[in-house]
């Protein structure tokens, strides 16, 4: 049984972007004749509000992108992070680290910690040297050296909250998640994510990375660069452009499930 998800994080409103996300996962699910599930991911509690979350519920009400089941809230699910993390440090596979943001750096982290360290601020996923491969159903074959170009990443952050890469990974393989179709911002999380599944026992699943709205400045709409809330009056207009964006000729949700399923599941 199909399972797709749309996971955004409320920290505004829904802008084109992340309408195009939307509805690609919609489609998806749609077209496959499954279930689309919403999830807030609030883990960064700092950075969220309830007002968004609200609001994001109701731009999608309003776009006719009615999902399945109740919405799982992260910052509810701190238990299932903390289990899951437990079963990493128990399998040696997660150790603590001192290192502050400057002395971790921006690039690669060096595994300073990896021998151990006097006073734990944050855990660290052990990445062994391993190259991490998978189909991606829009761009193709995508790998990654994860040791090599990321290396020890963190689950657990120095401020107490769980990291995204660890929540994303315990939600979807909770919920049964077999499809996940995204922005292609998140493309290059995904080893990491394929690297925690294989740790905690949980299936991967499929994957479909599209490409991003961008902006003016050639930056991706986001909420941080305060990207321009879609105009829920304009629905139409906003539907046609996230339809069109994603080389789709549809202008109803109806008919672009026909389509999608056309492009996306008859032809593949």
């Amino acid at each position: 049984m199909y399972r797709g998800r749309f996971a955004p994080s409320p920290t505004g409103p829904l802008h084109l972007g992340s309408l195009v996300a939307a509805v690609a996962s919609w489609l998806d699910a749609r077209a496959h004749g499954g279930e689309w599930l919403v999830r807030m991911e609030d883990v960064d509690e700092p950075r969220c509000k309830q007002i968004w979350a609200d609001s994001i519920l109701q731009t999608l009400e309003r776009f006719g992108l009615e999902w399945d089941g109740a919405v799982i809230v992260q910052s509810e699910r701190k238990d299932a992070y903390q289990a899951a993390l437990q079963r990493l440090k128990d399998g040696r596979m997660a150790y603590g680290c001192a290192c502050s943001r400057k002395e971790a750096g921006e690039g690669r982290y060096p595994g300073t910690c990896r021998q151990g360290c006097a006073q734990v601020r944050a855990w660290r996923f052990l990445v062994e040297d391993e190259a991490v491969s998978f189909e991606d159903r829009w761009r193709g074959r995508f790998s990654q050296d994860v040791g090599a170009e990321v290396g020890d990443f963190v689950v657990l952050r120095a401020d107490g909250y769980f990291a995204y890469q660890l929540a994303v990974v315990v939600d979807d393989g909770e919920q049964g998640v077999t499809d996940v179709v995204r922005g292609a911002d998140l493309l290059d999380s995904t080893p990491r994510q394929i690297l925690l599944q294989r740790a905690l026992g949980l299936p991967t699943p499929r994957y479909l990375h599209h490409p991003l709205v961008m902006g003016e400045d050639g930056d991706k709409l986001s909420k941080q660069t305060q990207a321009r809330a879609v105009d829920e009056m304009q629905a139409d207009v906003a539907l046609a452009a996230a339809l069109g964006f994603l080389e789709l000729d549809s202008r109803t949700l109806e008919a672009a499930v026909e389509e999608w399923r056309n492009r996306w599941v008859k032809g593949r």
